[in-house]
């Protein structure tokens, strides 16, 4: 019998892959991952679905009145000019979480590459790769993407504002993963790779990265959610490209159309509920990651319960129970 070049070198790849955790089943990841799914649908399918079978426009005007009322005819209103704010919610979904995702990526990626490579490497690339994160934490992050977002407004889609707010916000995200290389840097499994004769960047991302998935995982969706409010606050501020269908134009534009104070609720409500509806989502996924990554934080499954149970129960009925004292008689 014999032995392939694969089966004789050291399994790598099923080292990495047992080192990537499960998600466990609890209620709280399938309600975050049903809500992630749910919106991701809305943004894939949502717009067909409106503009084709349903016959509406984000920019079509009821002549009939503006800032009418949720009805039959408009599901949940108008706004000032007559659009359809139900419309415009469907559309806008895509572009909301298209920035939120390529902006998530962006930073993951970049902080990924300058946090892990920086405490793996040592020496001076770690010394100019802090440097240069120290510079960005130095500057306030919302002040920079301020002068950053006014500077390019106007001149690109929403990719623009993606990568803008990508490139202004990885600093804390690749200090907290260098933080965490470093304390990987001597461990047995690193040295073995070493040994081995692996190469700096095969170490990296076969035996770092895939060890620091949990925290990867939780860093790239508090990118994604914080990328979205970030664009929101832009596009609010009349930053963004408020020309272009997305959850935050609609809050601008209803802002400039005092839709609190005329008390159209219809019309900056459900923008904003959806996005605190993702944040709640991501949430809920982080909390998933948590259980998994610490193990203080797992709860027993049933079987383990119920066998800690039986042990009780059993130690309990094999117990010798307590004699008592004898009494001695009173001698006269």
């Amino acid at each position: 019998m014999t032995t392939s070049v694969r089966d004789a070198r050291p399994g790598k790849s099923v080292r990495a892959r047992r080192r990537l955790p499960k998600l466990p089943g609890n209620i709280k990841v399938r309600v975050g991952i049903t809500i992630i799914v749910f919106f991701a649908l809305v943004a894939v399918f949502g717009p067909f679905v409106v503009e084709n079978l349903m016959g509406l426009s984000p920019t079509d005007v009821d002549t009939s009145g503006s800032m009418q009322p949720p009805s039959g005819a408009h599901l949940l209103g108008t706004t000032a000019n007559g659009e359809d704010v139900f419309a415009q919610l469907v559309v806008g979904s895509r572009v909301s979480l298209l920035v939120g995702l390529v902006a998530g990526v962006v930073t993951t990626v970049l902080s990924v590459l300058v946090g892990v490579a920086g405490g793996y490497l040592g020496g001076r690339a770690d010394s100019f790769l802090t440097v240069a994160t120290n510079i960005f934490l130095v500057i306030p992050g919302m002040p920079l993407l301020i002068i950053v977002a006014s500077y390019v407004q106007g001149r690109g889609g929403w990719l623009t504002v993606a990568l803008v707010i990508g490139l202004t916000a990885w600093p804390w995200a690749a200090r907290q993963k260098r933080a965490q290389t470093l304390s990987l840097r001597h461990r047995d499994f690193v040295a073995a790779a070493e040994m081995t004769g692996e190469s700096r960047w095969g170490v990296i991302t076969r035996e770092l990265i895939p060890s620091l998935a949990p925290l990867i995982s939780v860093s790239f969706l508090g990118a994604v959610v914080g990328s979205m409010f970030a664009d929101a606050g832009l596009s609010f501020m009349g930053l963004g490209n408020i020309n272009i269908t997305s959850w935050g134009s609609m809050l601008y534009w209803a802002q400039n159309g005092s839709a609190l104070t005329r008390g159209a609720w219809w019309w900056f409500v459900p923008p904003g509920a959806c996005i605190a509806l993702v944040g709640v989502a991501a949430g809920l996924i982080n909390f998933g990651i948590d259980e998994v990554s610490n193990p203080r934080l797992r709860k027993p499954s049933k079987q383990v319960r119920m066998r800690a149970r039986a042990a009780r129960l059993g130690a309990a009925d094999t117990a010798v129970p307590a004699q008592p004292t004898p009494v001695k008689e009173a001698t006269s």
